[in-house]
């Protein structure tokens, strides 16, 4: 039996307006209108593709958007000074930094990502939130993985309890799904490159999640028959081709749900990033 299809496009859009309801019942309550400043060093084509969907969702949902663009020569200094400027910033409840960043500041990408404040951090990756959410607490978590844990909420494949194997221990995918993933009661393993016979284990779950950036890593034989596979992998194997970590049409006849690569996680990001930017503006307005 072939398996059930997790569009991505339905449960972004699902997404979307659970999260402009409650930016307008915010609006209503406080008067305050939820906001996100993505800010973009250089002049990078798909970043700036990046920045134009966001900005879109924006408007999509009535959420107040600024683009802050930067030429390729800002130095560190001068970045960091938007930052604490935006921090300060009422209007704006959620900062974003496309990465990558130019030339000599690549390097300084952490210190960038620390000074946005962790109450504006949408993205999740404030080292405060990523402690929050390692030990349980409320916080904002990144947007891939969330979108990954509200599909299969909304999709209602059962999580608690259930065998979870995530393929991958990134600190932008795998350990944040992980930590999702045992907040809502799966018992979870983390393969990796120096785990042993991954293939067995990938066989054991429940719900697998494939992070690892390689194009068609996981076979049919690596799925138990009607696990719900999620596929994170965006690979590019030609000019216009993109596959994910998940041999599909193999797969697909083994699984029980699937996500398609494109069509499928990747929608859900972008989503998420709205929900957390009205998330954020709640608890400040709260706080």
């Amino acid at each position: 039996m072939t398996a059930r299809i997790l569009s991505g496009k339905e449960f972004a859009q699902r997404i979307r307006e659970d999260a402009k309801r409650q930016a307008e019942a915010l609006m209503r309550r406080t008067g305050v209108r939820p906001g996100l400043a993505v800010v973009i060093v250089g002049h990078d084509p798909a970043s700036e593709v990046y920045v134009r969907n966001k900005h879109r969702a924006c408007e999509e949902l009535g959420l107040y958007s600024a683009a802050v663009e930067l030429p390729a020569e800002t130095t560190k200094e001068e970045l960091l000074a938007k930052i604490d400027a935006l921090n300060a910033d009422d209007r704006v409840h959620g900062i974003l930094i496309q990465l990558p960043l130019p030339g000599s500041l690549t390097a300084a990408e952490p210190e960038v990502l620390n000074r946005i404040a962790p109450e504006k951090d949408v993205d999740g990756f404030h080292p405060v939130n990523v402690g929050r959410l390692s030990i349980g607490e409320p916080s904002l978590a990144p947007c891939t993985p969330a979108g990954c844990l509200r599909m299969l909420e909304l999709a209602d494949i059962p999580i608690d309890g259930a065998r979870a194997v995530i393929l991958g221990r990134s600190n932008i995918v795998g350990k944040p799904m992980m930590a999702l993933l045992l907040a809502k009661n799966a018992t979870v393993t983390v393969c990796h490159s120096h785990t042993k016979d991954i293939a067995a284990i990938a066989r054991e779950a429940d719900i697998l999640v494939a992070a690892v950036g390689r194009p068609n890593f996981v076979t049919a034989d690596m799925v138990k028959p009607g696990a719900t596979v999620i596929d994170v992998g965006i690979n590019r194997v030609a000019p216009k081709k993109l596959v994910g970590d998940v041999d599909f049409e193999a797969v697909k006849e083994v699984a029980g749900a699937i996500t398609p690569v494109p069509g499928g996680v990747g929608l859900l990001t972008i989503a998420m990033l709205m929900q957390n930017t009205v998330a954020a503006a709640q608890r400040q307005i709260e706080k």
